[in-house]
């Protein structure tokens, strides 16, 4: 008999007889590990434990202690939610039910559900987990697959295009209840310690908005109840903090079905904010040698072929016909980048070239994968793109690192870094990524930053550097970018002279600082929980008048303010009241002036965290101010050892 080699995460190798399963792996290494294996982790896909190994592979065992773990838990969860349905919903059509990152969800038809619904079916589900069904793996004939589904054209699909070709197939069954699954799951029901269904949506069949509507239940679970209890809390405050909701409330920004989805207005709040990070990036770049440029938002489509962009985003773009021409809204700004650059004639002296701009691009999410700013049609790049030497990759690379790692800092972000590398879908040969990768991973391991290999996840046109924002809830955001690019210089024909007088081919390194400003709005919105420090703030001070008497002195102040975005709310109430509405709009700073403060000259100042003293000297507090904006401090500081 052939056998396979097995390479361990330790990079020791098993030689195993050829068909040998993952579990026959594991009670190779131990009979204590045999028995706890739950799944597997092979070449990188999370596999159930009698999946066999027919080639070389790389192997992870995946017991109760795994990251993985949890994957698998929330897999045995969506059956148990479909067991329930369709005990209490029998003329359920069941469609698929995969994992996610915080739990799973369950694609149906046939029923009409609504939240209460999830509560009977929830009920049911946890009957369902206490009765501890087995949970056991069953291969069944191709013909008779089928006929199981002779009336569920969903799961013919399935088994017509992820399981064409396979006989047996295979079903994981409890109980009475069966689905067509490639796993993997838990043991059995019972392991389920905590479970709950969180919310319905509609979806598209193959997210292809020209296929039939599904209903989409949400759930979770865990292993315990506790830990069941810690996400929901949790997952509460994040309503709180939900950016939608802040952004009505502080009016910073809409999307009006009227206008199309995907398509945020920003309101006068809003655009006070993005000017602000506008101008913090523009500072940056320019303080960085970058030179700012400006690229329409369409372009003829024979630009997109000859970047690239056309054959890997083209069902993604917004397509125009121009007098029998083809057009596009631009997806991405580097190749009008590389067209400007292209304009003139470069010597090696003159590289680094460094261009930026705040460019907005398009991107034709499906209509289900929308949400808020987080996932838009219309969104903005804080954009730069650099044309180099080879010799000066390392140097630029790093420089663009820390002024993102600055960034970070100034906005209090904690954050992950990513290497991702060579995707399925991509252009160039093996050499030119090959080097690509070395080069960058070269100057992360030679700044000692701690980060994890993404396979696959680069751009298409080559290999990144990703930083993602750790938001205050712990969820994680792409952000910040470096990306090496050999590819697009030799389709645009770059070059510059070099030392001996020949043409040679620059390479681009594309950088945002922020990622998109729409995804980095959010990520703030609901960082600060709208509390943006001073400097953001749409307001940074009110002035709240006792009186209307007191009103002209209140002009005299907010002048004496200088150049600070102040309002006075004159409206005739109470001072409480006033101070109230100040505090529900998150305005940093209250300057209340009575009788008293306009005889003395002075001002009762009152922060958003409810601290207050009088008779504070004007000058003294418009100083504090202007150093608090000036230094783009995150939190409200006057009172601070005060």
């Amino acid at each position: 008999m052939s056998t396979v080699t097995v390479t361990l995460p330790d990079g020791s190798t098993l030689e195993m007889d050829d068909g040998s399963t993952v579990e026959d792996v594991a009670y190779e290494i131990g009979p204590g590990l045999g028995k706890d294996t739950v799944a597997g982790v092979v070449d990188g896909d999370l596999v159930d434990k009698h999946t066999p190994i027919e080639s070389d592979v790389t192997l992870e065992i995946v017991t109760e202690s795994s990251d993985e773990y949890l994957d698998v838990l929330r897999h045995s969860a969506a059956h148990v939610f479909a067991q329930a349905l369709q005990r209490e919903f029998p003329e359920a059509t069941l469609t698929i039910g995969p994992w996610t990152d915080d739990g799973f969800y369950y694609d149906i038809t046939g029923v009409d559900l609504d939240e209460d619904d999830l509560e009977t079916i929830s009920e049911e589900a946890q009957s369902i987990i206490a009765e501890d069904y087995d949970i056991e793996r069953e291969l069944v004939d191709r013909e008779e697959a089928f006929e199981r589904y002779e009336d569920n054209p969903f799961k013919q699909d399935i088994l017509e295009t992820e399981a064409a070709g396979e006989d047996p197939v295979s079903f994981y069954q409890q109980g009475e209840f069966y689905d067509l699954c490639q796993g993997p799951h838990v043991e059995s029901t019972g392991e389920i310690g905590g479970f709950a269904l969180l919310e319905i949506s509609a979806a598209f069949w193959r997210a292809d908005e020209d296929n039939e509507t599904l209903t989409r239940v949400y759930g979770t679970a865990f292993p315990t109840e506790d830990e069941l209890e810690t996400y929901l809390e949790r997952r509460q405050e994040a309503k709180e903090r939900d950016h939608r909701k802040i952004g009505q409330e502080m009016d910073l920004f809409s999307i009006d079905d009227t206008t199309g989805p995907g398509l945020p207005l920003y309101e006068p709040n809003g655009k006070k904010i993005l000017n602000e990070l506008s101008d913090y990036v523009a500072s940056l770049n320019r303080d960085a040698g970058y030179d700012e440029v400006e690229t329409p938002h369409v372009f003829r489509t024979e630009l997109w072929k000859k970047s690239g962009h056309y054959e890997n985003y083209v069902d993604d773009m917004f397509l125009l016909d121009v007098n029998d021409e083809e057009y596009g809204l631009k997806p991405m700004n580097c190749p009008g980048h590389a067209t400007i650059f292209d304009q003139k004639s470069w010597s090696y002296r003159d590289l680094p070239v460094r261009y930026f701009e705040d460019g907005k691009v398009y991107r034709k999410e499906q209509r289900g994968e929308l949400s808020g700013l987080s996932r838009t049609w219309a969104f903005t790049i804080d954009d730069g793109h650099l044309f180099v030497r080879p010799d000066q990759i390392e140097a630029e690379v790093l420089a663009i690192m820390d002024i993102i790692l600055d960034t970070l800092d100034t906005f209090n972000l904690d954050y992950t870094v990513q290497f991702a590398t060579r995707p399925e879908k991509s252009v160039g040969g093996d050499e030119i990524w090959e080097k690509a990768e070395s080069q960058l991973e070269a100057v992360l391991e030679g700044q000692d930053i701690d980060y994890v290999v993404e396979e696959g996840d680069g751009a298409f046109y080559g290999p990144k550097i990703d930083f993602a924002f750790e938001d205050a809830l712990g969820r994680d955001w792409d952000g910040p970018t470096v990306q090496l690019d050999f590819n697009m210089p030799e389709r645009f024909d770059l070059t510059y002279t070099g030392e001996d007088n020949k043409d040679h081919r620059p390479v681009i390194i594309h950088r945002a600082l922020f990622g998109s400003y729409e995804r980095f709005f959010m990520v703030l919105t609901e960082h600060y929980n709208g509390k943006f420090p001073p400097w953001l703030a749409p307001e940074q001070v009110r002035i709240l008048p006792v009186s209307d008497d007191n009103i002209p002195y209140c002009e005299e102040v907010a002048e004496e303010l200088g150049d600070v975005r102040v309002e006075i709310e004159d409206r005739s109430w109470t001072v409480g009241k006033k101070i109230q509405q100040a505090h529900d709009d998150k305005v940093p700073y209250m300057l209340i002036i009575g009788d008293n403060e306009e005889d003395d000259g002075t001002i009762s100042v009152r922060d958003r965290k409810e601290n207050e003293e009088k008779d504070v000297e004007l000058g003294e507090f418009r100083d504090h101010l202007h150093t608090e904006i000036d230094q783009k401090r995150t939190a409200v500081t006057f009172f601070a050892g005060r």
